[in-house]
């Protein structure tokens, strides 16, 4: 009798990245970034300690200081944060794993109490709700100033540019954060962009920004080592799109033809629109699938031939040896959400491994 193969253990190859296995850490902020938002050896340790998963994405990463949102996230546009990061992707290396740097640009998503750089967006369209700040707690969002034409350019090579640092400091490749109502998903969704120019109207003008960002990191670094992570119609950071279908599927047409890694595709909070079938009629690379999975779930998507791995988040918080839990389908134990982003080492590096 030939013995079943476990779907999540087979090796993988990502473009250029070769993973050892199909499970991937899902990019989560833990906001532990130091002064001047450079990574410390609170970083070296959190990630080291997750090497085992096929893929890392990192947290958020900045790619300029005008796309800081949170307070104490990292970026990668200074000489210090490429040196800090060099350290982390050597530790996640000489334990045989894998790691790309996720470039975050908040955009409107952002406090003038987190930086000094000012707060854009493709509209002068301010987020309702609140964002955590050290120097005052909860604080309204900024109203955001619309990037001119001109400026827009300047922004896409900043991308390009961080994607450069990000080989220079050992990453494998980059992925670019094109949900959660952050920058590129603000001059997609029909609510923050109410521009009328060439990034703004149809929705062939408002994805011009994200293909424009995916080819200029393409030609950077080669598009075997950029992704893109999407979650269609997710309201997350006050957003929203009239036509949501039309929206992605024509943005995947438009980005499958530059052969990225990957597309890192999260299930739609739509009940009507089944992310991950509209990904494999519209992408022709490989999937990472994000929807909250347990072992079970995910070996029975790969197994469906849905994705080619999937991306565990909160998993990888409490069990640094998930991998482990998961090829032994051990108990996973369940993480504190009051240190989920607090500084030290409380809730980020002391969640013990299996014995």
């Amino acid at each position: 009798m030939t013995p079943t193969i476990d779907p999540l253990f087979e090796p993988l190859q990502l473009g250029a990245i070769a993973l050892s296995n199909r499970i991937v850490m899902a990019p989560m902020t833990r906001s532990r970034a130091a002064e001047g938002d450079v990574p410390t050896d609170l970083h070296v340790a959190y990630y080291r300690q997750r090497a085992t998963a096929g893929l890392i994405v990192t947290e958020g990463v900045q790619p300029s200081a005008a796309g800081k949102g949170y307070c104490r996230t990292p970026g990668l546009h200074t000489p210090q944060q490429v040196a800090a990061w060099r350290r982390v992707t050597s530790a996640v290396h000489a334990e045989g794993g894998r790691i790309v740097a996720q470039l975050m640009h908040a955009g409107r998503i952002a406090s003038h109490h987190n930086k000094q750089a000012d707060t854009v967006a493709p509209s002068a369209v301010r987020a309702s709700g609140k964002i955590f700040t050290d120097a005052v707690g909860p604080a309204g969002f900024d109203m955001p100033r619309p990037l001119r034409l001109d400026e827009i350019p300047g922004v896409i090579r900043e991308y390009a540019q961080a994607a450069v640092l990000a080989r220079e400091a050992g990453f494998d490749g980059v992925e670019l954060h094109g949900t959660s109502g952050y920058l590129p998903m603000q001059f997609l969704a029909t609510n923050t962009n109410l521009r009328e120019d060439a990034y703004g109207g149809s929705a062939e003008n408002r994805r011009r920004f994200m293909v424009e960002v995916l080819q200029a990191m393409s030609a950077a670094i080669g598009a075997d080592r950029v992704g893109l992570r999407i979650r269609p119609a997710s309201p997350y950071n006050d957003v929203t799109d009239a036509a949501p279908l039309e929206t992605y599927s024509g943005l995947l047409d438009a980005v499958s033809p530059l052969k990225l890694a990957y597309l890192h595709i999260m299930r739609s909070p739509l009940p009507t629109l089944d992310a991950f079938a509209m990904a494999r009629r519209h992408f022709a690379g490989p999937l990472i699938l994000n929807d909250g999975f347990d072992g079970g779930d995910a070996r029975q998507a790969l197994r469906a031939g849905q994705g080619e791995a999937v991306s565990f988040g909160r998993h990888f918080i409490a069990n640094p040896d998930l991998v482990r839990r998961l090829r032994e389908n051990a108990a996973l134990a369940d993480f504190d959400p009051k240190t989920l982003y607090t500084p030290g080492t409380a809730g980020y590096t002391d969640y013990p491994c299996l014995p």
